[in-house]
């Protein structure tokens, strides 16, 4: 009796050994896991899945320290006749990248000037003067601004007041829209919609003692709302989004990484910017790396690239469970990557002079750095760059079209010219429509521009109102295949 109750015992703890370990292979399979939850999500997503481009805007200029005159005219560079939805502008050396700038502290004051000249340009401000100024102010700040093409310059400008007047309530693109749930869409569209249209008022005593820049609007009249802005020394980086779109931003960060003096200081580095568009995770790096264009500096940029990739992150502040949104750079679903890259041409000053003589460009394309790095796999690896049609963009005299070299007779001063302005981008969903130079002389670098074609996924809810009430998506699309456990 005793024996047979033993081999029972035994049979049965192997049977449910047997067992456990056959179900715990099965769950580890792929085709257990998409039995969960967020699976069925994904399923759910993908048979809803609809996909609209949006026409996208990218600059990057280095304006060499010198804050902008009242007279620049920027809406022929940024294209403002065209029908783009978002624009995303990065400037580098806003600010003399000098020892107070970098060790003590940074002055916002051009940063708020170039904020105004862009909104005056891409929200088509018109002409004004100080008595058509917001009544608020009762003209009481006209003796201390000047006016010239209706832009209002002061002498101390505040980049948080005029920031404000143009940017979106950050806590309302900061959050998660991932939920589904109808009652939290239409509270934060309802928000966004009030925001908007809400004309902003001078409710603090900061508002109060800074005059505007210029004539005060309604945000409701405004074709473009900032959607974020930040500054690290001399880089500023701004987005700006259509009005109707602004509902349809969500999980916007920010990161900063300084690669100057030191290897931390931020007189060179990047602003990383993240953002979501309806479904799709967007990111934006404006960059300044290390200068230099003695045999070996390329290397240090690499090294930069590298590092900045390495260290930024975004902070989490998705909701979802089934939402993954992403921490990295490379983890999004559109990178671009832009800015004063200061990569050079391996070649001596005479034989690049002589090559930029003959417009030889593509002789001159195959010493660049940035290429030569490229194409050995060192830097920016996997990374798009499109068809460079335009001259070097650095280094030219003051106001001026020719090279700096041709003017300075001290060969220490002298740099040869170079492609050090950049645009390139990662990821799948992209077409680069254009990518050229604009032909402003005010800074000794020449500004650079591109337009993409971006793809984003559309919120199901979206989608759901463009397929209308009557329509309907078979049930067993929506359910995974269901396999046997024996």
């Amino acid at each position: 009796m005793g024996i047979d109750l033993e081999k029972t015992y035994v049979a049965r703890r192997t049977f449910l050994e047997a067992s456990s370990v056959s179900f715990s292979e099965r769950h580890s399979s792929s085709r257990i896991e998409s039995l969960n939850l967020c699976s069925l999500e994904s399923l759910r997503r993908k048979a809803f899945r609809h996909v609209q481009e949006f026409r996208m805007f990218v600059a990057t200029w280095n304006v060499g320290g010198k804050p902008p005159s009242d007279d620049l005219d920027l809406e022929s560079f940024l294209q403002v006749e065209g029908s783009h939805d978002i624009y995303v502008l990065g400037f580098q050396e806003i600010v003399p990248l000098n020892a107070g700038n970098v060790l003590v502290i940074e002055d916002n004051e051009p940063a708020a000037k170039w904020l105004a000249l862009i909104s005056q340009a891409i929200n088509k401000h018109g002409k004004c003067s100080p008595d058509d100024s917001d009544s608020s102010n009762d003209g009481k700040h006209g003796k201390d601004s000047k006016s010239t093409s209706g832009l209002l310059f002061f002498q101390r400008p505040s980049l948080k007041v005029l920031s404000r007047n143009y940017r979106m309530d950050g806590a309302l693109v900061k959050t998660c829209n991932c939920t589904s749930e109808p009652s939290c869409v239409r509270r934060r569209t309802r928000q966004l919609r009030e925001f908007i249209t809400r004309d902003e008022s001078s409710s603090s005593d900061e508002d109060s003692a800074t005059p505007q820049f210029a004539c005060s609007e309604a945000k409701g009249n405004m074709n473009y709302c900032l959607v974020a802005s930040k500054q690290m020394v001399g880089i500023f980086l701004s987005v700006w989004v259509r009005r109707e779109l602004v509902q349809h931003v969500s999980h916007l960060r920010v990161a900063t990484i300084g690669r100057g003096i030191m290897g931390c200081l931020g007189n060179k580095g990047c602003i990383a910017m993240s953002m979501s568009l309806h479904r799709t995770s967007f990111c934006f790096v404006c960059s300044h790396l290390a200068s230099g264009e003695k045999e070996g500096d390329e290397l240090k940029r690499n090294s930069d690239v590298a590092e900045i990739l390495k260290s930024a992150q975004f902070p989490r502040i998705c909701k979802s469970p089934c939402q993954r949104i992403p921490e990295r750079i490379l983890d999004h679903d559109r990178v671009i990557w832009f800015g004063d890259l200061n990569y050079r041409v391996a070649l001596s000053y005479q034989e690049t002079r002589s090559l930029l003589r003959n417009n030889d460009w593509n002789s001159l394309l195959e010493r660049d750095q940035l290429k030569i790095e490229r194409e050995a796999g060192r830097v920016f690896n996997g990374w798009k760059e499109g068809k460079i049609s335009f001259a070097p963009t650095y280094k030219y005299s003051q106001n001026s079209d020719i090279y700096a070299g041709e003017t300075v007779k001290s060969k220490k001063k002298r740099r040869t010219p170079a492609w050090c302005d950049r645009i390139l981008w990662h990821g799948n969903g992209m077409e680069q429509l254009q990518y050229l130079r604009g032909e402003s002389k005010f800074s000794d670098h020449r500004p650079v521009c591109a337009v993409f074609a971006a793809q984003a996924e559309m919120n199901n809810r979206c989608r759901t109102a463009c397929l209308g009430a009557d329509s309907r998506i078979p049930s067993d699309e929506l359910i995974p295949q269901r396999h046997s456990f024996y």
